[in-house]
């Protein structure tokens, strides 16, 4: 006679049956327990090493600068590191110090620096931060420069000329002490 117990054969089986046998035990319950905690624990432990505060900051405002020169065509650059040839427009990150600058350079015209003033507005829960440059456009006039101061050519000192037959026929003063040093040229002197 068959008088097993349901249990043990459908233990036994394979198949469909092993999972009916484990329903009616109970174990699916431990055994799914034991995967979700396992489950949980690995997701908690891959999301701490990727977490981090600054991802609840928002990014730093950016910039839109309009950079002119007068002549146009010079080269433009911001002290935060973009920059472009006039007219042109850069948007740069708001820096934290609320200022910065803007060098022109031009061939043949002196380099112009000038300071812009960031303007930064804080935003409520819902919008972001944004801020704005004063001026804008960043204007620059570029003065040409002096043209470079021409070479001398080194001055010859003159010859001296011979003296005239007239000066040469003046009597020399007797009384002096000291004898004439052009007398001795003017005699040697052919005339003219």
């Amino acid at each position: 006679m068959l008088l097993r117990p349901v249990a043990p054969l459908f233990r036994r089986s394979y198949g469909l049956g092993w999972g009916m046998w484990r329903i009616a035990t109970g174990l699916w319950v431990d055994e799914m327990r034991r995967v979700v905690v396992i489950a949980v624990a690995g997701l908690s432990l891959a999301g701490c090493s990727s977490f981090s505060l600054d991802s609840f900051k928002s990014a730093p405002p950016t910039v839109q600068v309009q950079l002119e020169s007068n002549p146009p065509g010079a080269d433009a650059k911001t002290s935060l590191g973009p920059g472009c040839k006039t007219p042109c427009s850069v948007s740069v990150p708001a820096p934290e110090s609320d200022n910065f600058s803007v060098s022109y350079a031009l061939a043949k015209y002196q380099t112009a620096t000038v300071q812009v003033q960031v303007t930064r507005t804080s935003g409520g829960l819902t919008s972001p931060d944004t801020a704005a440059a004063e001026p804008n456009p960043v204007v620059a006039e570029l003065q040409p420069l002096a043209p470079p101061p021409k070479a001398r050519k080194p001055m010859r000192p003159k010859k001296p000329r011979a003296p005239k037959a007239a000066a040469a026929a003046a009597p020399a003063p007797a009384e002096s002490a000291f004898p004439d040093p052009n007398a001795a040229q003017q005699q040697a002197a052919p005339t003219r």
